[in-house]
């Protein structure tokens, strides 16, 4: 099923030279991680920290769905444009995954990947100034769903050279630490853009001048990544399959673990919370005037509540797994959410942007992350597209269905249709999906030994928790 990464007719790293045995290509592999983990620890950071800053300002629930309001004046545009954005994301992971997951080294792919996510970025800012009217906002939506394209994939190929670069209990303070900076800089930055871009309408478009800000982060985050990671060649390799064969493996994948079929539902529930994201500002401007400032304040609070808690949802995924993290941001999104419903004055509209920007933080960092800890390690890039893939189904959906629902029966049906969804999702987490790394653990101890000892250890620490897991 799986095949050792010795291929005839082809020159192979000097990683695994003198290494005969699955345990002694294994000990290589990890030496090869730790080796190159300052300099790869380095390439993580610095590309979260710019790279990351960049997207913040268009993902974050302000900008574009305040630019989206203000070209079309309807909830539904707003949800039709989101929808579109998650409707790329939603047709590209599993085709990227089935493209990477033979590969010996991904960061090509990925390198390409990113910078076409960044093209379309700049493709929203230049049509603010060379576009009117329909034209514009027609234009902004497909660059959208590009964007949501491209990041398909790119998600995923970029999740996996984490995977493959940075191990699993350094993975929580990389990302607080490099979130907490990165929201930072985001943080500020969304405040001075909405003051000093959007409300004087900077270039004759505000909103085009930020997007073009975005740009320029995010593509020299993605430069210095490019100069500083040294990707590890694998011990073993999935070979390629056609699509439709690949597909056929994803029942299999999901009946040998249910923990993680369930984290899945958990995941695709909670992420139907954003049923409601797009109408956060545009309700916030029901009950206070919405100027250039406004909105930067409120982005802000958005945005520095990544800075404030991603150290905590790190160290606290370090210690106690990502499980944690993903029940206590499902917490903080129920209680934000309810609060936004009653808030009518900007500091508590502030406040409840706060409580959303955290939750959001808690589960970026941990509704991928925890996908690493689940099943064999040849298996992670599709479990990652199969995940990212149901998550943006409901992604998509959730939007226009927002806009359909906000139009219909007002904000406030929105937002309660939101909580629900989250509810169940942390039901769902606490009854029926076990923290993974505990299993994780007993078996890399256990091969560490077979290691040290001499013994001959033939299979992946995966397949050995398939193992021991089975159908539950």
């Amino acid at each position: 099923m799986y095949r050792a990464n010795k291929q005839s007719g082809r020159t192979l790293d000097k990683l695994y030279d003198g290494a005969e045995t699955a345990a002694e290509r294994e000990a290589a592999y990890d030496r090869f991680v730790w080796r190159n983990l300052k300099r790869n620890y380095a390439g993580h950071y610095v590309h979260g920290m710019l790279g990351l800053t960049g997207f913040r300002l268009v993902n974050a629930p302000t900008f574009v769905p305040a630019y989206l309001h203000m070209l079309s004046g309807s909830d539904v545009a707003v949800g039709l444009g989101l929808a579109l954005q998650q409707l790329g994301g939603t047709i590209s992971p599993i085709i990227g995954a089935a493209h990477i997951e033979h590969r010996r080294h991904v960061l090509p792919v990925s390198m390409i990947l990113g910078s076409l996510m960044r093209v379309a970025v700049l493709g929203i800012a230049l049509s603010g100034w060379f576009l009117h009217g329909r034209q514009l906002l027609v234009s902004v939506m497909i660059f959208l769903f590009l964007l949501g394209l491209f990041s398909g994939p790119q998600s995923v190929a970029f999740q996996f050279l984490l995977g493959k670069m940075i191990p699993i209990r350094w993975r929580g303070r990389l990302q607080g630490w490099r979130n907490m900076t990165g929201g930072l800089i985001a943080a500020l930055l969304s405040y001075f853009a909405g003051k000093y871009l959007v409300g004087p309408n900077v270039w004759g478009n505000g909103y085009g001048t930020t997007f073009l800000v975005a740009f320029v982060l995010t593509s020299l985050g993605l430069t210095a990544f490019r100069f500083l990671v040294r990707e590890p060649e694998p011990p073993t390799l999935r070979p390629r399959l056609e699509m439709r064969d690949r597909l056929r493996d994803v029942p299999k994948m999901l009946r040998e673990d249910t923990h993680f079929c369930w984290f899945m539902i958990a995941r695709t529930l909670a992420i139907a919370s954003r049923v409601a994201a797009p109408f956060y500002i545009v309700y916030a401007s029901k009950a206070v005037a919405m100027t250039g400032s406004a909105i930067g304040a409120l982005s802000f609070a958005y945005l520095i509540a990544d800075t404030i808690l991603n150290l905590v949802w790190g160290y606290m995924a370090d210690k106690l797994g990502f499980r944690s993290c993903f029940i206590a941001a499902l917490v903080f999104w129920i209680a934000a959410t309810a609060l936004l419903m009653g808030a009518h004055t900007m500091p508590f509209l502030a406040l409840a942007f706060f409580g959303l920007g955290a939750a959001n933080s808690g589960y970026q960092m941990s509704a991928q992350n925890i996908v690493f800890e689940f099943g064999r390690r040849e298996d992670m890039a599709m479990r990652l597209a199969v995940s990212n893939t149901a998550e943006s189904i409901m992604a998509a959906l959730g939007p226009l269905l927002g806009g359909i629902i906000a139009a219909s029966l007002g904000y406030y049906a929105v937002f309660a249709v939101s909580i629900v969804f989250e509810a169940i999702a942390l039901a769902v987490l606490l009854k029926f999906v076990e923290e993974p790394r505990k299993r994780r653990a007993i078996l890399e101890s256990e091969r560490e030994s077979a290691i040290a000892s001499g013994q001959t250890w033939t299979a992946s620490v995966g397949q050995r928790e398939a193992e021991e897991s089975g159908p539950v």
